[in-house]
């Protein structure tokens, strides 16, 4: 029997190609596609779960900062869903290259989507999770989020997604904290407001980012189709969560007044 071929880690080993493959995106989702970064981002991931868990983080805050790292990896891996194609007929390099139907005159931009923008909905659900159990506390760990936010973000829109996750994130904290709502209604609303927020800012630098490195067309991906296409995905996670926790508080297992 043939032996599985392998190939030379960094770590002076040998390993099957495929895990190789699987070590190899395990390190470039660590360090946004700078290898060379991997012992730096590191100490600064342990230095910072270490400081979430002083400021009395636990599952929750340790799930919510590690979305970070892993949107950032899966955005790169998982292909964008191509729905329509633009009515140009010109597919261009972004995210049409397959697309489910041809050009339709309601669309004249096309549609797509990505899949993890609903994993990216979930993020404001852990944030309000968050909250419930570190009170304002968990404005620190927005604060290294956003720190983080800036440095996993593609360079050409590291400024643009940096804003969005910071926009958004006290929006929704804004909506959890100040509003009076029972506990499944607030996290339903803080989401529904953050989301467009998030969606609007982060759509913008995407399209900007298009423009300058791939030569795309202005509003290649910020437009109407698109824009309710990710706001609706990221929705679909806050709605899921709010429907099973009013079943919890009509059972009287949560308290519908927590903050």
């Amino acid at each position: 029997m043939a032996k599985p071929e392998t190939s030379r880690t960094n770590f002076g080993f040998d390993m099957p190609d495929f895990f190789q493959t699987i070590l190899d995106q395990l390190v470039s989702g660590i360090t946004a596609g700078r290898p060379d970064n991997l012992l730096i981002v590191s100490l600064g991931l342990i230095a910072t779960f270490y400081l979430i868990y002083r400021l009395g983080g636990r599952a929750w805050a340790f799930l919510y900062f590690a979305t970070i790292p892993f949107l950032n990896w899966s955005f790169g891996v998982i292909e964008t869903w191509c729905f329509v194609t633009p009515a140009s007929g010109e597919p261009g390099r972004v995210a049409f290259d397959a697309c489910l139907a041809g050009p339709m005159g309601l669309f004249e931009k096309g549609i797509s989507f990505h899949p993890l923008a609903m994993v990216t909905g979930f993020v404001f659900v852990l944030r309000d999770f968050v909250q419930r159990r570190m009170g304002q506390r968990v404005l620190l760990v927005m604060a290294l989020g956003v720190a983080w936010a800036f440095y996993y973000a593609w360079p050409v829109i590291a400024i643009a997604s940096g804003l969005a996750f910071a926009i958004s994130e006290l929006a929704d904290w804004a909506i959890y904290t100040f509003t009076k709502y029972r506990l499944s209604t607030r996290i339903l609303v803080s989401s529904a407001v953050a989301s467009p927020v998030d969606t609007t800012v982060f759509l913008f630098g995407a399209d900007l980012a298009v423009q300058m490195q791939l030569g795309e067309p202005a509003g290649t991906m910020l437009h109407t189709a698109n824009w309710i296409a990710f706001v609706i995905g990221k929705m679909v996670g806050a709605l899921f969560v709010s429907r099973a926790m009013r079943k919890r508080e009509d059972a009287g297992l949560v308290d519908p007044q927590a903050i």
